[in-house]
């Protein structure tokens, strides 16, 4: 029987951006004279992106934030300073070198646009073991829409119902599910730990190594 294909979200789920993302809002905090956040509690926030920091930050209605200078001075730092803090999850590393040595082929399929995701990915040395990349801004849709699962499914030559779309967002969930794929909620991102149960995933994860377990019984380490 072949192997299952994976399809990982970013951030949140491969890679934890937020002391990175954070430290781009606090940037733009104190250009205005503001004062910073901490990481402990904006984190959260990690998962709405730029307006979300931006609104939350500055205490603006998210409709405001989307158009705020701030968030172009979040984004700008953010640019400079893409993988200063950024680091893969615990057992992230071990979970796709585990997937390279059986042979299952894996790609990322996240909201990030390609200005940010393409060097976060190389600063990670991820850019060339992917088998496939769609970004934020590759379609004109992102998820909650399935069209981006599907189109790495396309890449990859394979049936949405061969691969598994793992992520932190009940986004990722929702895209999965109407991409016909089985889903999996990781619960170490930055989806509200109450919440995840209730999204309707097919697992639901604390540790990535319990991938290996749900999907290749047997052969887990």
């Amino acid at each position: 029987m072949a192997h299952p294909v994976f399809l990982f979200d970013l951030d949140g789920t491969l890679a934890d951006t937020a002391p990175d993302l954070v430290e781009a809002l606090n940037a733009a905090l104190t250009r205005e004279d503001l004062p910073v956040v901490n990481l402990d509690e904006a984190r959260w926030w990690v998962a709405g992106g730029s307006v979300r920091l931006i609104a939350e930050g500055f205490g603006l209605p998210e409709a405001s934030a989307r158009e705020h200078p701030a968030r172009t001075a979040l984004l700008d730092h953010y640019g400079r300073h893409i993988c200063k803090h950024t680091q893969l999850f615990e057992g992230i590393a071990e979970l796709l070198e585990a997937l390279d040595t059986r042979g299952c082929r894996w790609g990322i399929v996240t909201n990030k646009p390609t200005v940010y995701t393409t060097p976060l990915l190389e600063a990670l040395a991820l850019d060339r073991r992917a088998a496939a990349i769609v970004s934020g801004d590759t379609l004109p849709v992102s998820k909650p829409d399935p069209a981006p699962l599907l189109l790495a499914c396309r890449q990859m030559e394979v049936a949405p119902g061969q691969c598994i779309y793992v992520g932190d967002d009940r986004r990722d969930v929702s895209a999965g599910q109407a991409a016909g794929m089985s889903t999996v909620a990781v619960t170490w991102g930055y989806g509200w730990p109450d919440e995840i149960p209730h999204w309707g995933a097919d697992q639901v994860v604390k540790r990535p190594a319990e991938i290996l377990t749900a999907f290749l019984p047997g052969n887990s380490d």
